[in-house]
Order: C-alpha cells, then structure tokens, then sequence
C-alpha cells in the first residue's frame, strides 16, 4: 500500500482501499477542509445548490434574529477586527477598479486646489502608472474617520 500527503495538512497517511483517489487524511481538519472545497465548488456551478444553500441560510437566520448581536456583543474582538477591516474596504473603494491609460479630456479637468497625490501598489486592472488624485479636505475626512 502505497502513502500519500493529505492536501490539507501534508502529512502521510495510508488512503483507504475502497478510495484509491483519497487526498485527504482522515482527521477532522482536513476533513471539513475537504467538505468546504466540495461545497464552494458545487456552489460555484450549479444553480440549485447554490439557491438552496442561501434558502436555508435565509430561514435560519429568521429563526436566530438575535444570534449576530448576541456575537457581537460576546466577541468584542471579531468586532473590532471587522471595524478596521471595514475601513480598509471603505478607502480601496476611493480606487476605480478600471483605469484607463488615456482618460478623456473631461476626466483630467480638474478645479485649482491643493492635492494630494498617491502612488498605487495596486494589481488590479491597470496598463500604466496608477496616481490616486483626492483633495486635501477629502483627505482629510478620511483620515478623521479612522
């Protein structure tokens, strides 16, 4: 019997010999790893699943009104780490996701002021050098706001 490395934690383990094709061993991480790669992809490509997850989860959700309040206010950090993450999200936002190499004239009008510019170490759609351009009194809110 030949071993094999678990996808999940790497270690050998003898497959079972009803599965030959087995990638995972048997310990309960890699097991629930296993099931979550299963369901994204089953999500991923077919509809009926995907409609009768959110379904459930819908009606769970109906039947626990409570439950997300109640974690919040028993996990103060999982609230603070999301706050911040938040925040994170909120300032990629100020980002366009597509930018153009030769914006059209009326996009480069831009009134006289005092700006700040930003270089971007962005991977996202870009053929160019990115320059995030933002006022200096909108620059300032969002460094109020964090």
């Amino acid at each position: 019997m030949t071993l094999k490395n678990c996808l999940h934690c790497g270690l050998e383990f003898a497959p079972c010999p009803r599965v030959p094709s087995q990638s995972y061993c048997s310990a309960e991480p890699c097991q629930r790893a296993r099931r979550r790669l299963w369901q994204a992809i089953k999500r991923s490509n077919d509809t009926d699943y995907r409609d009768n997850q959110a379904r459930a989860q819908k009606a769970w959700n109906q039947r626990h009104p409570e439950y997300w309040k109640r974690y919040r206010d028993t996990h103060p950090e999982y609230t603070a780490h999301n706050r911040e993450a938040q925040l994170l999200r909120n300032g990629y936002s100020l980002v366009r996701e597509v930018v153009r190499p030769d914006p059209p004239a009326s996009m480069m009008k831009l009134s006289s002021g005092n700006y700040r510019l930003t270089e971007i170490k962005w991977h996202g759609i870009a053929k160019m050098d990115v320059i995030k351009v933002i006022t200096i009194s909108h620059y300032a809110k969002e460094v109020a706001q964090r």
